[in-house]
């Protein structure tokens, strides 16, 4: 298991061909600082052009937290113009984790808070112990959700449902969070990593090719209206039906044997 760190806060573990991106601020609860913000964007950059990379999990060293939104100290020392100047930084984290090209899980435990909780809705899906507590409070404190929120939440559970989350400011505990599908998973305490990196190994041994061709037809085709949406299918499609991995997909079947994808 090789390791990789960006950053002081940010380190990037290979489990075979999946890749744990783990933010790593114990002293802070995550909390996305400037300087964790550009490493999160550096590793997500990285991460994007690794061809052997097939899924990402998103997780925490800490115990308690798996993020708990932005830097508030540090904020509270800026002024409107270091707001400025650290806004297309903090964005690049977010946009960096939402357009990762390989299917992306969230492994949530404990506060997913804020920008937290928008970094996991950032993600395709959302494993979640029994500890979490999500929500987006930004309106207690003044602001929006600037991380996607407003825009993920509803796409996920409804533009009602994430009114009455966004505009009531409240968390949310696990079970409720899973009812409400805020998260896809629920398991025991303690089980989010473990069940999340099971869950990616499981997906990482379909086509490489196939599995960013599925995400790019997911993503493209939200919010088109049904006839475009399959063009966006079929545009996608094209891309996987003429390559290597299709090829060997076929082949293996008719030979009854595990795949050997080429990644191509």
């Amino acid at each position: 298991m090789g390791e990789e760190r960006f950053g002081e806060f940010v380190l990037v573990r290979r489990h075979g061909q999946v890749a744990e991106l783990v933010m790593d601020r114990p002293k802070a609860m995550n909390a996305v600082s400037t300087e964790m913000a550009r490493s999160l964007s550096a590793a997500c950059t990285a991460l994007s052009g690794d061809p052997d990379v097939q899924v990402v999990v998103l997780a925490s060293s800490h115990e308690r937290a798996f993020c708990v939104g932005a830097d508030l100290k540090e904020r509270n020392s800026f002024s409107d113009a270091d707001l400025r100047r650290q806004r297309p930084v903090t964005r690049g984290a977010y946009t960096g984790v939402l357009e990762l090209p390989m299917p992306t899980i969230a492994a949530v435990h404990g506060f997913a808070l804020g920008g937290g909780f928008e970094l996991a809705l950032s993600c395709d899906l959302i494993v979640a112990d029994r500890t979490a507590v999500v929500g987006l409070p930004e309106v207690s404190v003044g602001v929006i959700p600037g991380g996607g929120g407003t825009q993920l939440l509803p796409r996920r559970v409804g533009a009602a449902r994430a009114a009455e989350l966004i505009f009531s400011a409240r968390r949310v505990e696990a079970a409720e969070a899973a009812e409400l599908g805020l998260v896809d998973q629920l398991v025991d305490e303690g089980r989010a990593r473990e069940e999340a990196l099971a869950l990616a190994a499981r997906i990482a041994g379909n086509s490489p090719v196939g599995l960013r061709a599925a995400k790019r037809a997911l993503r493209l085709g939200q919010g088109l209206d049904l006839r475009a949406g399959l063009e966006v299918e079929d545009a996608a499609w094209r891309t996987v039906a003429f390559s290597a991995d299709r090829a060997e997909g076929v082949a293996a079947f008719n030979e009854k044997r595990k795949p050997e994808w080429p990644g191509e």
